[in-house]
């Protein structure tokens, strides 16, 4: 029964799919974790990428005083009560002046727990006549070089889709907070860590805003967890991206969910084909049996099929 609930969590989070959000395995030290608020402890930033047939970006002209003439993305912060993809429209609908569809989820980027930037590659719905320039050609000056490498991942994505089409899930959370897909692999074979506290399940864990985990960003909030249950000082760790993401904005619910693939690795494997033993009763590691799930997985690595995450 406990491999049902996993396999069907798995299954749902590689899908692009979401899950709600009913507690959490590894929390920041001192007290519990307050719910986040929009402009009063967070900051969410949408960003679009437009990128035509002919390779042509849109741009807008900034008016904002400490910028004005420069040219950038349309972009700006989420509002209270706002999904990700109304605060999108809403944007590119207050600078560009149209109506747009977004494609997929292209990129997040942070810088801590208490400013997130989520990119999209977008589309318009009605025609525009200005503000295309050719993609190997820019206007100047640009209001910040961060773009330009937005870019160059749209124009890679159009070419080769490195992701499946990912958009935000609306579910409701409170937290700025991960759920993990950690694996250990060996020879075809893939372990995946499971939280044990109520019905198995994969784990949850919550950013904190403290200094240093403000500092070293949201990975932080990832290492915590897995330096509750495992002995890191020989294991590799490494994020590797967002297989989903979720957010509500309804009701007061600020809060976001970053399904994360992540792998656990000895750094001097030798002939470990087992993955490194779990501390305590509150994980286990999940072998995988189904191939389908197995190949999945692997295929993920193997082609970096995620959508990165960038400090």
């Amino acid at each position: 029964m406990a491999s049902d609930g996993l396999r069907g969590a798995l299954t749902a989070v590689l899908g692009g799919r979401g899950l709600l959000v009913q507690n959490y395995d590894s929390g920041p030290a001192g007290e519990p974790p307050a719910p986040v608020r929009l402009r009063k402890n967070v900051c969410y930033v949408v960003l679009a990428v437009f990128l035509n047939e002919q390779d042509e970006v849109l741009l807008v002209q900034e008016a904002k005083k400490e910028c004005r003439g420069s040219w950038y993305l349309p972009a700006g912060r989420m509002e209270p009560g706002e999904t990700i993809v109304e605060a999108l429209q809403r944007e590119v609908k207050e600078e560009a002046g149209l109506q747009c569809e977004p494609l997929t989820l292209l990129s997040v980027e942070e810088r801590g727990p208490s400013w997130i930037r989520f990119a999209f590659l977008t589309c318009p719905t009605e025609s525009l006549q200005a503000g295309w320039y050719p993609r190997t050609s820019l206007p100047t000056p640009l209001r910040a070089q961060d773009i330009l490498h937005l870019v160059d991942l749209a124009a890679q994505y159009r070419q080769r889709a490195r992701h499946p089409l990912l958009l935000p899930q609306e579910l409701p959370c409170s937290l700025v907070c991960q759920r993990l897909v950690a694996i250990f692999t060996s020879v075809q074979t893939v372990w995946v860590l499971a939280g044990t506290v109520g019905t198995p399940h994969l784990p949850v864990t919550a950013c904190g805003f403290a200094p240093m985990e403000q500092r070293g960003g949201i990975k932080m909030a990832v290492l915590r967890l897995l330096q509750e249950c495992l002995t890191l000082h020989h294991l590799a760790v490494e994020t590797k991206g967002l297989l989903g993401l979720q957010h509500l904005g309804k009701d007061l619910t600020d809060g976001i969910c970053m399904n994360v693939l992540v792998t656990v690795a000895f750094r001097n494997p030798g002939l470990q084909n087992e993955p490194p033993k779990v501390r305590g009763e509150n994980f286990f590691w999940w072998k995988v049996v189904e191939e389908d799930l197995q190949n999945q997985l692997l295929q993920r690595l193997r082609d970096s099929s995620v959508v990165p995450i960038n400090r």
